[in-house]
């Protein structure tokens, strides 16, 4: 390590980063009520030396562009983003990471409370512990060392706090069009520290299956509609291992379902002693890098649809399917690109170890830096996603160190900087 990099090191504050976070799972920042949570991130960069952009977002005029979609009905949010330095001719670097977390679901399930940083065996506890207010802690901890070791970066560093991911990434897709850009990107998802120039897409979905009501001491006489969805969801089973087999991407080679087709809710029927007239399915349908999303959606349709035919109600009684929510598109980047290789470079450094290049199989906030900002952008930070969207979600407090330290290099590198 030089001597600035040894100086940018020795001013993360852990302890600082750990109060910090503790707190932010503190606020309940549900998709649609973060700007709690937008308010404290922007007093907490400020504190950490960023000059810091904080605004309400257009929803009206953001709702107009093509790539904008949502499942919480918003009509305000609030934008902030951090800048470190001027624009000094060096490349710029955005950090970015959303503040909204999913529903915690029953507190009686969760070991710890999900409202409440707790640390435990190495970990922080809570909801958005890794999903992803501990990404975003490690970002703002990154750029506050780099400030107060007195460091002048020739490039500008940001630090975009976002809302809406969880359902679209409204907040991310407002970042751009206030007018942040940057020379390329890092998402800090949990990725295991993994580097990762590839997210495939997840498509929100809805199926709607209509039945007969009738009283349940005549169920013969109806028609229920959950015994109507079951052949259409084994269709969907069929569909998913048909496409998984279909679709070969190395970057993905790890996974036994990098494209998932996830049915995640069920509802059905209005009174128990009644035969159910109609059942919603609800779920998110994975969409490989490179697919085009058009045909993806016809396939998917033409399923439900050929499963309804071979049934005598169904075919003339046929199930709605409907494109709803989150519709997040696949990005990737080349393997080889430059901010590929300074992330995996300062995390080598880092620990000596081997570093995985590899894509993510969930959607996330980088298609927008990709697709829409045309921003080289990978997904990188502590923690594994199979840890949240579950009671008990938890990060390592050594992953959110390795991340904050690698983080902190990338930006001196990618930036460039003066002692």
């Amino acid at each position: 390590m030089t001597t600035v990099e040894d100086r940018v090191l020795a001013a993360i504050d852990m302890p600082a980063l750990l109060e910090t976070l503790c707190a932010m799972i503190a606020i309940r920042s549900l998709d649609g009520e973060e700007d709690a949570m937008q308010h404290a991130m922007a007093a907490a960069l400020t504190h950490s030396g960023l000059a810091v952009d904080q605004w309400s977002i257009d929803m009206t005029a953001l709702r107009r562009h093509p790539d904008f979609c949502q499942e919480v009905e918003r009509h305000s949010g609030i934008g902030v983003v951090g800048v470190l330095g001027e624009a000094r001719g060096g490349p710029s670097l955005m950090l970015n990471g959303h503040v909204d977390v999913v529903p915690a679901g029953d507190p009686a399930l969760w070991q710890y409370p999900p409202w409440q940083g707790t640390i435990a065996d190495g970990r922080v506890y809570g909801r958005g512990a890794v999903d992803m207010k501990g990404g975003l802690c490690c970002a703002m901890f990154a750029a506050r060392a780099i400030a107060r070791a007195g460091v002048t970066l020739r490039g500008q560093l940001f630090v975009a706090s976002v809302i809406g991911e969880e359902d679209g990434g409204c907040g991310t897709l407002a970042t751009l069009l206030r007018g942040h850009r940057a020379d390329a990107a890092i998402v800090v998802e949990p990725t295991e520290l993994i580097v990762a120039p590839a997210q495939a897409g997840a498509l929100n979905v809805r199926i709607t299956v209509p039945g007969l009501a009738a009283h349940g001491c005549v169920r013969d006489e109806g028609v229920s509609a959950i015994e109507a969805f079951i052949p259409i969801h084994q269709a969907l089973l069929a569909l998913e291992r048909e496409r998984n087999a279909a679709w070969h991407d190395p970057r993905f080679a790890g996974y036994a379902l990098p494209y998932p087709l996830s049915i995640g809710t069920l509802s059905a029927g209005n009174w128990p002693s009644s035969v159910p007239e109609h059942l919603v399915a609800e779920g998110r349908y994975g969409v490989a890098i490179g697919e085009d999303l058009a045909a993806a959606r016809a396939q998917f349709e033409a399923t439900v649809a050929r499963a309804a035919a071979a049934d005598p109600w169904l075919r003339h009684h046929p199930p709605v399917v409907t494109w709803w929510g989150g519709q997040f598109a696949p990005a990737a980047i080349a393997s080889d690109a430059p901010i590929v290789g300074s992330v995996t470079a300062a995390l080598h450094r880092l620990n000596h170890q081997p570093v995985r290049v590899a894509g993510m199989t969930y959607g996330s906030d980088m298609r927008h830096l990709v697709n829409a900002g045309g921003i080289p952008t990978v997904l990188f930070g502590p923690g594994d996603v199979r840890r949240s969207h579950r009671p008990d979600e938890y990060v390592a407090i050594a992953d959110l160190l390795l991340a904050t330290q690698a983080l902190a290099l990338t930006a001196l590198h990618h930036c460039g900087y003066d002692a």
